[in-house]
């Protein structure tokens, strides 16, 4: 079986695609193609935008990816073209739309720690300036204190020690 069809390609793909989503291996046993080409097939499909989830699992356990395309294909459909979608699709409504809100929510997360991380970054920042300002303060004194002793030592060695009697 070197070359395969178009309408046998075609409705081999469209039983891994929701709702039947059958396994590869027994589509591989019943159409005798090995399960290599298949997934190739599959793998192409995925690539030009077709959702192909693993039929061995619950659509709830579908990539993010394929979540996400369904979400796309839907944004603009209404409640009844949803309905049907869903009903075609081997899906619930109540799924999709789940899967709407966690796409939603996700960019807004991402724009809320944004910010939060921007407002820690310019306390940390005035932490700092404040910081380093004390600093410069306390090796000033430091400096002058250090000074200071010098200065003292030096006057004991002129005058001696008279600050002692």
């Amino acid at each position: 079986m070197n070359q395969v069809s178009k309408e046998l390609k075609q409705s081999i793909l469209q039983r891994m695609m929701p709702p039947s989503n059958e396994p590869v291996s027994q589509i591989a046993r019943e159409s005798g193609l090995s399960e290599t080409t298949l997934y190739k097939w599959k793998k192409a499909a995925t690539a030009q935008g077709k959702i192909m989830p693993d039929g061995t699992q619950p659509a709830e356990r579908w990539s993010t990816r394929d979540k996400f395309a369904i979400v796309v294909e839907t944004a603009a459909l209404s409640e009844i073209e949803l309905s049907e979608y869903c009903r075609a699709k081997g899906l619930f409504v109540e799924q999709v739309e789940a899967w709407r809100d966690a796409c939603m929510q996700a960019n807004g997360g991402i724009a809320e720690q944004a910010s939060k991380l921007q407002k820690d970054l310019r306390t940390k920042e005035q932490e700092v300036k404040t910081l380093s300002r004390e600093l410069q303060r306390k090796e000033a004194a430091l400096a002058e204190t250090a000074a200071l002793l010098v200065l003292r030592k030096k006057a004991q060695a002129i005058w001696g020690d008279q600050g002692d009697e």
